[in-house]
């Protein structure tokens, strides 16, 4: 089974001006669509591995063999974040729900948790990206991963991230990395957000019960 690139459910100018158009098509249909050719790739030799999902072969590294290992973690990688980021992005959507209620409980309001996340994606040295994720308490927290390493890998859910590696943003903000932060915040689909914390809380109960 190869693994493929997903079709956006936008076109690449829905969320203008946020993020360009071009950016959007370079980023989806070039780096994207890599990272699912290169994960393809490196499991050519291997069907019992084409078999698993990306999420399958990332949360199991250890037991990839050593050959395509780093191959699997950065692509296969590369394949979940994207696959993500792309799915949680809407232009102007509200925040509401159980995801607001749980913000607003974990950091004290909206206004806090958005400064606290963006000091967080600042903090990305290089490549990287951050993320809000439910971690093994069940409680909200915010993450830093490097390159394409996801919260899978410790055992956290994500729930939002954005991508910081400079293809995500220099055609339009060059190194002005804080006003792409800054602008991300008109370009989150904070319904998905929701269904993937309140998804995450039922599959977590349901992994504890087993």
């Amino acid at each position: 089974m190869k693994h493929e690139l997903p079709k956006l459910e936008y076109e690449y100018d829905a969320l203008e001006p946020y993020i360009d158009a071009k950016t959007m098509e370079i980023h989806h249909s070039k780096h994207h669509q890599t990272y699912v050719d290169k994960l393809n790739k490196a499991l050519e030799e291997y069907e019992e591995l084409q078999k698993k999902t990306p999420e399958e072969l990332v949360k199991d590294i250890d037991k990839i063999p050593e050959k395509i290992r780093m191959a699997v973690r950065n692509h296969g990688g590369g394949v979940i974040n994207h696959n993500f980021f792309f799915d949680i992005l809407k232009k102007d959507a509200k925040v509401r729900g159980n995801i607001l209620m749980a913000i607003e409980k974990e950091f004290g309001g909206f206004d806090e948790f958005k400064k606290v996340f963006s000091e967080s994606a600042m903090g990305v040295f290089g490549s990287g990206w951050a993320w809000l994720v439910l971690n093994e308490g069940e409680k909200l927290e915010i993450v830093k991963t490097a390159n394409q390493d996801s919260p899978i890998n410790i055992g956290k859910i994500p729930l939002l991230a954005i991508d910081l590696w400079e293809h995500a943003y220099y055609l339009r903000y060059q190194n002005r990395r804080a006003d792409y932060v800054s602008a991300f915040f008109n370009v989150i689909n904070w319904d998905k957000v929701n269904n993937n914390l309140v998804n995450g809380l039922k599959n977590d109960k349901n992994i504890r019960k087993a």
